[in-house]
This record gives structure tokens, sequence and C-alpha cells, in this order.
């Protein structure tokens, strides 16, 4: 978990001086390593939790600051966002049955953040996305109030020097910008660790990288964001850009993103890596530190290399080396950042038995992997199963353009329980996660393609707003079952509950695949679009996607006379007729607000906009026709069931 012990004026700090820090820690943990002085001998695995916060309504509830105080266990503690919560695992020795005694404290500790969210009003969710998250959510507001945060989404902010993109393409595709790192919020893992030996590194962390690809395809849950249909592991591409702090460059100037797979594999040791990204990233979180390692050392104890340590954490390496004190002895150990959070604490620990399997089995069989794979394989097979899943295609040493679900049954299962067992994991516990993998792989149901298969099926009655809760809810109650996600029936719209709650704020039901006009645009072109489209509203921007006017079926009458759109004899352009004076609401405004605005200005259209005043959506009376038939509906059903009762 990363430090939280970060001044509100981090931002006056000595940069220099802490780079000087940062320097000596590095030399320090040079030291170590050329004297002996990192643990060896010893395995030990662990792992961080991250979670989502719901309220009774499956929104996201920004209260992670009442709940970790209603369940007051350091295990826990904040994350970016106010409705997400982490908790840190013990470590445990890599003994016959570690991963079980790992998942039983699990579900412990997931009882307990359930009585915390139960007690301050809301609710627990394991889930990579949380699909009712709205870019609405992700304002500072929503920021947990610690000085950490704050002042890495100012230092990251100030380097990249403008708003964030996003884009991310899959079945549908989504294009945004955004003006802080809140972005970040939306993703929540399972994050494992890993202890090795320091002359055993090299060997332990290639093969990491080697088989994240094909655990990764497997374990993929996050194929929604913003209700849009992307990557089968979203996470992946959403991580990267919310903190990706380069801007355009020079032509052919190569840049490194923060969160990155690497660039090579490892020769010699970890400090290979410490070192690079000490080369490539500036220091963009500083403390005040009093240890010197060097005197900590000469007096027998470990040093924190808090410096190092600190600056490693805004590092977000898929398989990040971490170092550590264990019992007063430091170490190196692998942190798995992949494997996203949920869909259950069982699939979690499927997941991490797989990955544990596979870096010890895959060494023992292989020797070393970077002799018999190109590390371009190795990323290239990352990014096709963050984008596909199980439906990827991996070039693998001694079997090209292999179908994932092959490779994991033939080839890697075997290879895990082989490795699970020179890791000295009781047979039977093995088999119990590793047959939850094989499960899943031979029914193709890994929890991404339980989401898509429940939205797609959802998508022919309901609406995207109850589509969403829909499968939040189900996700909370078929979690909670303890059902491995390969068993789970697909989401059922009556699952989303009250339809009521659907249909509260603008942003539930407003149209966003509009048609829009520019001023200079010849007038006919509206006219056409409103005939071939059988809208009666069309929204003038500019060049920068900001509102400037609406033109209505009603001024095209005015100067067309009545006519059917047929051209109008001259060139009228848009600007001429369009209306300018007009009224907007925003998209985290209440429905009721909306049709009260509409009611007071007597109005059949509602354009709805951004901070900026960039046009994001449009609402008609139309649209309020369509929910209360639906709402009627309802009403109806519910009368006539009250009637036969």
């Amino acid at each position: 978990m990363g430090e939280h012990d970060i001044s509100q004026d981090a931002a006056n700090l000595d940069v220099r001086e802490f780079s000087k820090k940062l320097l000596t820690d590095l030399r320090a943990l040079e030291h170590m390593l050329e004297h002996g002085l990192v643990e060896s001998g010893v395995q030990r695995i662990g792992a961080e939790q991250e979670l989502f916060i719901v309220d009774s309504n499956w929104r996201p509830a920004t209260n992670n600051l009442d709940v970790l105080a209603k369940i007051n266990d350091p295990h826990f503690t904040t994350e970016l966002g106010k409705f997400n919560l982490e908790f840190n695992l013990d470590a445990f020795d890599l003994t016959s049955d570690c991963l079980s005694r790992m998942e039983k404290q699990l579900e412990e500790l997931l009882a307990n953040a359930r009585s915390g969210a139960e007690a301050a009003g809301s609710r627990i969710l394991l889930t990579g996305i949380l699909p009712t998250l709205e870019k609405t959510d992700l304002t500072l507001d929503n920021m947990t109030p610690m000085p950490r945060y704050f002042r890495l989404n100012e230092a990251m902010t100030r380097l990249r020097g403008r708003a964030y993109d996003l884009r991310i393409k899959g079945r549908d595709e989504l294009v945004l910008q955004h003006d802080n790192v809140m972005l970040e919020a939306c993703n929540a893992s399972f994050q494992v660790h890993f202890q090795v030996s320091p002359e055993r590194f090299p060997l332990r962390y290639n093969t990491a990288q080697a088989v994240t690809a094909p655990v990764l395809a497997v374990a993929t849950n996050s194929p929604l964001l913003f209700g849009r249909q992307l990557w089968r592991e979203t996470r992946i591409a959403l991580f990267q850009q919310s903190v990706d702090t380069r801007a355009p460059t020079a032509h052919l100037r190569e840049m490194s993103p923060r969160v990155s797979f690497g660039k090579s594999w490892v020769e010699k040791s970890a400090l290979e890596i410490f070192q690079e990204d000490v080369a490539r990233f500036r220091v963009i979180l500083s403390a005040d530190i009093d240890e010197d390692p060097f005197d900590a050392l000469a007096s027998g104890t470990a040093p924190t290399l808090r410096a190092l340590c600190l600056h490693n954490g805004t590092i977000y390496r898929w398989n990040r080396p971490c170092y550590g004190i264990s019992h007063g002895k430091p170490h190196l150990r692998i942190e798995n950042r992949v494997l996203p959070s949920g869909p259950t604490p069982l699939d979690e620990m499927a997941n991490a038995a797989f990955w544990f399997g596979l870096v010890a089995g895959m060494g023992e069989e292989y020797g070393d992997i970077s002799q018999k794979m190109s590390f371009d394989d190795a990323h290239e097979n990352f990014v096709k199963a963050a984008r596909l899943g199980l439906g990827a295609q991996f070039d693998w040493p001694g079997r090209p353009a292999v179908a994932a679900r092959d490779l994991i049954l033939e080839d890697l299962l075997p290879l895990a329980s082989e490795g699970l067992a020179h890791l000295g994991i009781d047979p039977a516990e093995a088999r119990r996660y590793l047959e939850v993998i094989e499960q899943r792989t031979r029914s193709q149901r890994t929890a991404s393609q339980w989401l898509v298969d429940s939205h797609i099926a959802m998508s022919k009655t309901a609406g995207r707003a109850e589509s969403l809760t829909a499968l939040t809810a189900a996700t909370y109650h078929r979690q909670n079952t303890g059902q491995p996600v390969h068993e789970w029936d697909i989401a059922q719209p009556s699952e989303a509950g009250d339809p009521k709650k659907h249909y509260r704020r603008v942003e539930q039901i407003m149209v966003t695949d509009l048609f829009t006009v520019n001023q200079d645009d010849l007038i006919d072109i509206a006219a056409y679009v409103m005939d071939w489209k059988h809208i009666r509203h069309v929204p003038v921007e500019d060049d920068d996607h900001r509102l400037v006017g609406l033109v209505t079926h009603w001024s095209l009458l005015r100067l067309l006379g009545g006519s059917v759109p047929s051209g109008t004899g001259k060139s009228t352009s848009v600007g001429e007729i369009m209306h300018r004076d007009l009224i907007t609401v925003r998209p985290e405004a209440s429905t009721v607000e909306a049709i009260r605005l509409m009611r007071k200005h007597r109005i059949s259209c509602l354009p709805v906009v951004a901070e900026d005043d960039r046009l994001v959506g449009i609402i008609t009376e139309f649209d309020f026709m369509g929910i209360a038939g639906q709402l009627l509906d309802e009403f109806l059903a519910d009368t006539e069931q009250e009637n036969d009762t």
C-alpha cells in the first residue's frame, strides 16, 4: 500500500535533496545485494485487495472514511477515490497449506469490510471496474482527502501540462478527456506478492513477465467502462492512460509511460529495474527523510530505503519489484499488479495460485525464459490477453500462434501443478484452485464473458442505466454465495430493483449518440438530418465541440414555409436561424430538475453540457414519454397484482 505520510507542503520541499536520498538508497541496495545482506532462501506470498463501496442504489458510495472508522482494523487503508478501499493481507511463508490460509484471511477481512460498510449504510463489491461509475463521479470532490492523493494529482497534471486523453477501442469505442487522475479510481485490483531470493530474482521476474499474458487471459473481469464494451480487461488500457504524464513530443522521440510492462528482460539483478526507473522518471512525490541507510547497515539494522520505496510507488510496472523488511530482514519480492479484483475470493485465489505455480513451474521446465522467448512476444501477448481474454492467440516457445485456451489446458495447467508441487503446496489444495482455472477455461466463462453475455442479453429489454445497475447488483449477490464465476447464471433486468432509480439523473437517460451541425453549415444539411433521422432538434457545435446553438423543426418550418425539406433555394447557413439563447442542463443534474426547466421555459429539448460547455448529450420530451410509459406499465402491473390478491 502506498505511503500516506506526505506533507501538504510537499510541493515546496527540496526535490534535489530528496533525489540525493534516492540515489543513496540505490547505492545502499547495490551494496546489500553485493554483500548478501538481502534475505535469501525464504519464500513468502501476500496480497493487497482493492474494493468498491456502493450504496443502496448500487451507485458508488463516497464514504470510505466512515467505513474505515467502522472497520477499525490496521489491515485496511484508503485508496484514491472516496468509493474505494484497500486492505493488506499478512505475509505467509510458503508452506503446504499457505494458499488456504491466505484465502481464509481474505474471507475474514472481506467479512470485516462488509460489516463496516453495512454499519455505514453501504455495501462492498469486488470487481475490476464498477459498472455504475459515471464520469461525473470522477471529480476532485470524490478524491480521498489525504495529502498523498492531491499531491500526486498536482504533480502528474503539472508534468502532463494538459487534460488526460482516454482512447480505448473494443467492440465500442470510448474517447474522452478528463482534467485529473481520478480515472485511476475506476480500477480495482487483487495485487499478489511473491518474495524471491536475490540470486533467483532475474529468473523469477522474467518468468513472471512471460506468464502474465495467459494468467490475465483467464482472469479478465473488466470489459465495461461507462457502459461501453471495450477490452476484456479494460483496466490495463485505462490505468496506463489515466496516469500518463507524456505529452506529444518531437517526431520519433520515445518516452516511457509510468504504467508499463517494461522494455526488456532483466539480466543480472533487480537493481537494473530500480536504476532504470530512477533514470527515466522524474520525482513527483517527496518527503523529509532522516535515515542514512549506510548508518543503519553499520548498526546492524535493515534500512527502510524510504526514498526508493516512495519513488517506486509512483512507477506502476505491471510486474513491479518491491523492497521490504520482514522480521527485521530486508527482502525482494515481485508484485503482480495485473489481476483484477473479484469476482469472488475463490476466483482470486485460483488466479493467484495459477500465477505462483507458473512462476515456479516455468522456471523448472524452460530454464531461462529470456533465451527461449523474445521480450517483444511477451509484451505483445500481454496486450492481446488484455484486449481479447481467452480469445487471444499467443506466440509461445515451440507453439507459435497458439490459442490461449489450448495453451492453458494443454501446457500451462500441468506446469502450474508441477510448480505448486515444487513450492511444497499440498496436492489437494493445488488441485482445488487449478480446477477453478480449468473449468473457467473449458467453459470460457470468465468474469468478463459473464458480464458481456449478461449486458448483451439485457440490452434487448433494458435501458443503459437499468442494465448496468442489474450487472452490479447481480455481481454482488452471486459474489456473496462464494460460487466461482464460471457457475453463475447471467444477470436479469429485474435484479436492478426499483425502476424509478434508473431515471433519477440526466446522465442516466440522455442520448449521447448525437447528430450535430456547425453554424457555418448549409441549413439544408440540418433539415435533411431531421428528415432522415426523424428528430426535431439538431445541436450546433463549434470546432471544439462547445454548444453554440440549436436548430429546431419550428425554425425550419418558419424558414421553409412548412414545405418538406428539399432545399431552400438559397445558401442559408445554420448560424442564421439557430437559437442562441439556450437553456441547458448538466449530466449530474436530477431528472426532476430537467423536467422543471422544460416546463418553466416551455421547451421540448434540453442540451446536456459538461462544465466546459462541451456538448455531451441531449434529452427531449420523447425521452420522458418513453420513461413515463415504462413506469406506467410497472404501476399497472403492480395494481393488477394487488387486485388479484
